[in-house]
């Protein structure tokens, strides 16, 4: 059995029964720069808080698994090099190689999963990339998503991919996809788009019955709520489309492939935009963090 480090905060949470919230670790290491990373992460963190639950900072540190992190580790998991960027296929590695690594949605779910931890907030999943039936660039958060019974709360996915083949492998896997509060699917910087959503809920309680109901049954896999950005804070999709198209096609012309591509896009977006997406960014995951905690505390109500 893996050995699971839980912080203070959350030992306290788990002793008193306190809803918990799993957040990932990439947007700190991957995200932005420090000082901002850390203010961020620390801001998600405290609205978690005023909404009624823990949150829990996933990442793996010196090969140990934390469930949750105190104040000095995410100060310095915010100005470390080199970290590992962790999904289902290196997480194990990273543990077993006494590594340190960020965990992305796939990663996070999975340890979220070991801690009993039934709700988890990010800011947008990875999905099918553009160019996808040539390259079969396709993110293992889709897969972890059909497996692991963990609710997450996101933007939807990112706009740089190929929503509606990211939205058809996810229908394929049996994965609910929950539009929060409207009829169209949340394209991540964009509060809505043309595509319909496949299920709309519009409160809290509704969505932590879904995931109970789920598990009575004995189906696999987790549920992706859509929580839209919003709309003061958006980017509509009609402005964003030329930019993400001019960005993709400069990843063409280079040849960046792989895991190169999304953070690559994501930094000439965030050129192209003077800012604007990261400051979007932000607002979203922030959004997702109030969501995911009333949905904790739902589920608590119920179990």
């Amino acid at each position: 059995m893996i050995q699971l480090n839980y912080s203070a905060e959350v030992t306290k949470a788990r002793d008193t029964d306190t809803p918990l919230v799993a957040l990932e670790s990439t947007i700190i290491t991957h995200g932005m720069p420090y000082p901002q990373n850390l203010e961020v992460a620390r801001q998600v963190e405290t609205d978690v808080r005023a909404a009624g639950a823990t949150p829990a900072t996933i990442a793996v540190i010196d090969g140990t698994l934390h469930i949750g992190l105190e104040d000095a580790q995410l100060e310095a998991l915010a100005q470390a090099q080199n970290v590992a960027k962790l999904s289902r296929a290196d997480m194990a590695a990273c543990i077993a190689t006494g590594g340190t690594g960020a965990t992305t949605v796939a990663a996070t779910m999975i340890a979220a999963h070991l801690a009993g931890i039934h709700v988890f907030a990010t800011g947008g999943i990875g999905g099918v990339h553009k160019g996808a039936q040539e390259t079969f660039d396709i993110s293992a958060d889709l897969m972890e998503l059909a497996q692991t019974p963990v609710t997450v709360v996101a933007a939807g996915a990112k706009a740089i991919l190929d929503i509606p083949k990211t939205l058809e492998i996810l229908e394929t896997q049996g994965v609910p996809v929950i539009a929060y509060a409207q009829d169209t699917l949340p394209a991540f910087w964009s509060a809505t788009s043309d595509l319909a959503a496949p299920l709309r809920m519009d409160d809290a309680k509704t969505i932590a019955r879904a995931h109970v109901t789920r598990r009575a049954l004995g189906l696999p896999g987790g549920q992706l709520v859509a929580n839209p950005i919003p709309q003061a804070d958006e980017i509509p999709a009609a402005t964003l489309a030329p930019i993400i198209a001019q960005a993709q096609s400069q990843a063409d012309a280079q040849g960046i492939t792989g895991k190169g591509v999304t953070p690559f896009l994501l930094q000439r977006i965030f050129e192209l935009t003077e800012g604007r997406s990261l400051t979007a960014n932000i607002a979203l995951v922030r959004n997702n963090a109030r969501l995911a905690a009333r949905i904790a505390g739902a589920l608590n109500m119920i179990d």
